[in-house]
């Protein structure tokens, strides 16, 4: 049970919670009555305020009404009076414009473009809206005015600022410097910034407003004559300054770089006139018989003129690459891209083809040489040739995209050397084979023919230009095998030439020796040439050249070295045959001899000294070039007949076989050894 104190607080504590709850009921009771009050209070206002707006709106909406047609009316006023305007300005460009168009466009690019597009405005206006009225032709014929002058301000424009480039920067594009790691790209500026612009302004309107393209033609008619002319000043260059100077490359590159290097110039193809020279001689005299070969004086003015005339073709070549070049740089700027091949194409076709033509004419004038035998013309095809086929490739990237007559320009010129090249090879080994045998043209002493130094010389320029020359050789190979033509094809072949060159000389040489009526002449001979020919190997990389198809080569000369001093060495049996001990007299000491065993010593004595004085007489006049060979002969035979001589002076020591021994024994060993050592000595 619960206690009664408890369940009387518990009461309290209900009634007094239950009077809380009635006083809280009041309250929200009272003001939800004030809230409904407010609100009936605001309903009423907004419902005034609801009437009052229909009200306004009423009122205003007429008015705005009538102030938007108003406007309307304003913005249609306005717009009827700009177009008015707009219109009658038309009719006014002819006038507006006149003095500007007549005037030109020179110096004022930008306003003169502005008039031009006013008056094609208005063309296309006259066009579309009044196509009959009298203005469209007015307006048309101020275009065709104003295009019309365009086209001779770009013509007027390049011709007045296009100029050669000068001899002197064309040198320094194409020149390399081999002390420089990094070459030096020189920018050849054909036109000033400023002009370009104008000029590439006037291009742009003409292709997309003018619907001109005569001022392609323009273009490269002007160019082209810039390019060709740019090409004969650096030629005109060569031949006023190449012979004083030597060196023709521009001192501007000193100028701007002075911390380095002074600039080379590119290296020459070789300096070929001794080798002409000689060459001519040999062709004069060898084959026409008329000319000795001594006169090299006449020669040497025309050689000066054709070394400059190589070295400027070879340079002309190098400029029209470096030149064309640079001008189809210029031309992307100006010129619209699906025109620019053609045009360019156009725009070097002159200059291209002056130097073709002067190409042709080296081949003609080499093909009218080796006519004459004058081999030595193959020499001027070398180095151009070599010059045009190490530039072919750059030369073909040069005319990529040009016709096929164009680009084919350059392979039939290099075809065109090789073929006269290879026929002047061959006609010049068939030269030295059949060269004559002519008794006056043999050296009196024996020594080096022309024929023999010659040849070695022309082998020696192949040398050179031992590349080309394998290749112009393996052009005319028709067989399987020359398909593909390496190194290694060219430098056989090239091998094979110099291989029949010399068996060619080798022939005629043993021929040529049957001249000499003395065998020990013709002995002499032969080892001179032969000796010429191994060291003249031996010193250049001829050498390996002829081993590569000729194994044996220098061994088989020595060997021929040695059978021409043993053929000379029988020259002086019959001087030492009489020191010989056959039909010498035997006697016992101090037994006398017999009148005719006498005789048999004296006839020894003196055919000895008769022999010894006639041989020294006779070869002292003879000649051995190569000091090594000559002391080696000399010591060889010098110790052969001093030895026999002394042996033969012991055997005679104490034989009395006359009473003025003096008169037979008039040289001592020494004294016979001093005139042995002046044997080819022509100063002696």
């Amino acid at each position: 049970m619960i206690p009664t104190e408890d369940a009387s607080a518990r009461k309290r504590e209900i009634e007094e919670k239950l009077k809380q709850e009635q006083e809280t009921l009041s309250f929200i009771r009272e003001n939800l009555e004030k809230s409904d009050q407010l609100t009936k209070g605001m309903v009423s206002i907004l419902s005034s305020f609801e009437s009052r707006l229909m009200q306004l709106e009423n009122s205003i909406i007429p008015v705005h009404k009538q102030t938007e047609n108003l406007q309307r009316l304003q913005e249609n006023v306005d717009k009827t009076l700009s177009c008015m305007d707009h219109v009658i300005s038309y009719y006014h460009v002819a006038k507006d414009t006149d003095r500007i168009i007549r005037e030109g466009p020179t110096g004022r690019l930008d306003e003169y473009l502005a008039c031009i597009a006013k008056i094609q405005k208005a063309v296309e206006y006259f066009q579309d809206n009044n196509p009959d009225s009298p203005e469209l032709n007015t307006v048309k014929a101020r275009f065709e005015k104003g295009k019309e002058l365009l086209e001779a301000e770009f013509r007027s424009l390049l011709t007045r600022y296009s100029k050669p480039v000068p001899p002197i920067l064309i040198l320094d594009a194409i020149s390399v410097d081999e002390e420089l790691e990094v070459q030096e790209d020189i920018v050849l500026e054909h036109l000033p910034e400023a002009v370009l612009q104008d000029i590439i302004c006037i291009a742009g309107w003409l292709v997309e407003y003018g619907r001109n393209q005569d001022f392609m033609n323009v273009y490269f008619q002007i160019r082209s004559n810039q390019l060709d002319r740019s090409i004969k000043g650096l030629k005109d260059h060569f031949r006023k300054n190449s012979a004083s100077s030597g060196i023709l490359y521009s001192p501007a590159v000193q100028t701007k770089r002075k911390d380095t290097p002074t600039k080379k110039a590119p290296k020459r193809p070789g300096t070929i006139r001794k080798a002409q020279n000689l060459l001519k001689q040999y062709s004069q005299h060898g084959l026409d018989g008329k000319k000795g070969g001594s006169n090299l004086t006449p020669l040497e003015g025309k050689d000066d003129v054709l070394d400059i005339e190589i070295d400027s073709y070879i340079h002309c070549i190098s400029a029209f690459v470096k030149l064309a070049q640079s001008e189809y740089a210029l031309l992307t700027e100006i010129i619209p891209e699906h025109h620019q091949k053609k045009t360019f194409d156009s725009l070097i076709q002159e200059a291209l083809d002056n130097l073709m033509l002067e190409g042709d004419n080296i081949v003609s004038a080499a093909r009218r040489a080796i006519m004459r035998h004058d081999y030595s013309a193959v020499l001027t095809i070398f180095p151009i040739l070599r010059h045009l086929k190490m530039n072919k490739s750059e030369f073909d990237t040069t005319l990529q995209g040009t016709a096929a007559s164009t680009k084919n320009k350059l392979p039939t010129l290099i075809t065109s050397m090789e073929t006269i090249g290879a026929k002047a090879l061959e006609e010049f080994a068939d030269s030295i084979k059949n060269d004559p045998d002519k008794e006056y043209n043999m050296p009196k002493d024996g020594t080096v023919h022309e024929l023999t130094s010659n040849a070695i010389l022309f082998l020696q320029q192949l040398l050179d230009f031992h590349e080309t020359a394998g290749a112009m050789l393996a052009s005319q190979e028709t067989s399987s095998s020359a398909s593909s033509y390496t190194s290694e094809f060219n430098k056989r072949l090239l091998s094979t030439y110099i291989c029949k060159v010399l068996g060619n000389l080798q022939l005629n040489l043993l021929s040529k020796s049957k001249v000499y009526e003395d065998s020990a002449l013709s002995a002499i001979f032969l080892h001179n040439n032969y000796n010429y020919i191994l060291k003249s190997l031996e010193k250049s990389e001829l050498i390996q050249l002829v081993t590569v198809t000729q194994k044996k080569a220098e061994s088989s000369y020595k060997e021929l070295i040695e059978q021409q001093i043993y053929m000379y060495k029988s020259s002086w049996h019959k001087v030492t045959e009489h020191l010989a001990d056959r039909n010498m007299p035997v006697f016992q000491p101090g037994t006398k001899l017999k009148d005719k065993e006498r005789q048999v010593i004296k006839d020894k004595f003196k055919g000895f000294n008769d022999g010894l004085e006639e041989l020294c007489k006779i070869q002292k006049g003879w000649a051995i070039p190569d000091k090594e060979q000559r002391d080696f002969i000399r010591q060889s035979q010098k110790k052969v007949v001093s030895d026999a001589y002394r042996s033969f002076l012991q055997r005679c020591a104490n034989i009395s076989f006359t009473k003025n021994p003096e008169k037979y024994h008039k040289y001592r060993p020494e004294e016979v050894e001093e005139m042995i050592e002046r044997l080819f000595d022509t100063s002696a």
